[in-house]
């Protein structure tokens, strides 16, 4: 989920066309450190991600109102497509004879 979380906060600072430097001093956050939770490579405090939330004029809840928004796409992406993956097998088992031993 960190990942997405930072995917999110890249998201919405490249939305406000704003660099990581700008974000990173807006927040008091290391540049490094905030690029690498970006990246999903580290797992940002509530504290840190409140701090970069602000910095874009979000509140947490707001960030994690995205992220969850975020999940759930994600999730029901991935649902469409095994489902389709499941009828596009059970179609080619239907010209299938199958033997019991």
């Amino acid at each position: 989920m960190a990942e997405h979380r930072g995917e999110v906060l890249r998201r919405e600072r490249l939305a406000q066309k704003r660099t990581l430097k700008d974000v990173a001093d807006a927040g008091r956050i290391s540049m490094p450190y905030l690029s690498e939770v970006e990246r999903g490579l580290k797992e940002a405090s509530s504290e840190v991600l409140a701090a970069a939330a602000a910095a874009l004029g979000l509140s947490l809840a707001e960030l994690l109102a995205l992220v969850q928004a975020e999940l759930i796409r994600l999730a029901s992406r991935t649902h469409v497509r095994s489902v389709g993956r499941a009828a596009s097998q059970a179609q080619r088992r239907q010209g299938e004879v199958r033997l019991a031993a």
